[in-house]
């Protein structure tokens, strides 16, 4: 099983980090984390990871659904909260609409490569693809950890699983901290905070993989 967690950029200007791990036997053995741009660049790589595996795990850092009742990010239409972000809320924890400025942008992005991936998944009987909204910001305030520090997750790996790997931005270091929450999925210490509209894997505890 693998595990691909993206970061994804509203724009293919700019860097979307990726992190892939590898599972085997339940435990994490291989971590690859890198930069890209286009969309094309990262299905070729989800693409390459379906050949060799029988199940995938795949987090994306944008918001994947739109607020119930809202049809289109197009139209000014007073709905721009889904359920699961008033729970983040309700938690403490900070995030944007899905209906500001650039997250307009990121979350037809982040729509359109779910479906693509999905689609993906259709044709390729074989393995078995789950595709997960995630959000590193809620991952670092729950961790407490500061959000946006490479640092702060460079320690976290190797505190918690002995890896020493050193992201090379933000990106990057984002789309690990994405990772990480994916692992605790597998684990049990992560769930999904679903509303009707949508819904976001959150650590369920602070202590990570022990």
């Amino acid at each position: 099983m693998k595990i691909i967690s993206i970061d994804l950029a509203g724009s293919e200007r700019k860097n979307t980090g990726i992190a892939i791990g590898e599972m085997r036997n339940n435990k994490l053995k291989r971590i690859k984390v890198l930069s890209v741009k286009k969309d094309e660049e990262i299905m070729h790589l989800i693409e390459k990871c379906l050949k060799k595996e029988g199940q995938l795990i795949i987090g994306i850092d944008a918001p994947l659904s739109l607020p119930k009742g809202r049809k289109s990010l197009d139209k000014k239409e007073n709905k721009h909260f889904r359920e699961c972000d008033l729970k983040l809320r309700e938690l403490g924890i900070k995030f944007f609409p899905v209906t500001i400025g650039g997250m307009r942008v990121l979350t037809k992005r982040g729509m359109l490569l779910k479906k693509r991936i999905l689609r993906l998944g259709e044709k390729e009987k074989k393995t078995k693809i789950n595709v997960y909204e995630i959000f590193p910001g809620a991952t670092a305030d729950i961790l407490g950890i500061k959000r946006k520090s490479p640092k702060e997750v460079v320690k976290l790996f190797k505190k918690k699983l002995g890896f020493s790997i050193f992201p090379k931005n933000v990106d990057e270091s984002d789309a690990l901290l994405g990772l990480y929450t994916l692992l605790l999925l597998t684990k049990g210490k992560a769930f999904l905070l679903k509303g009707e509209d949508g819904a976001i894997v959150i650590p369920r505890v602070s202590e990570g993989i022990n």
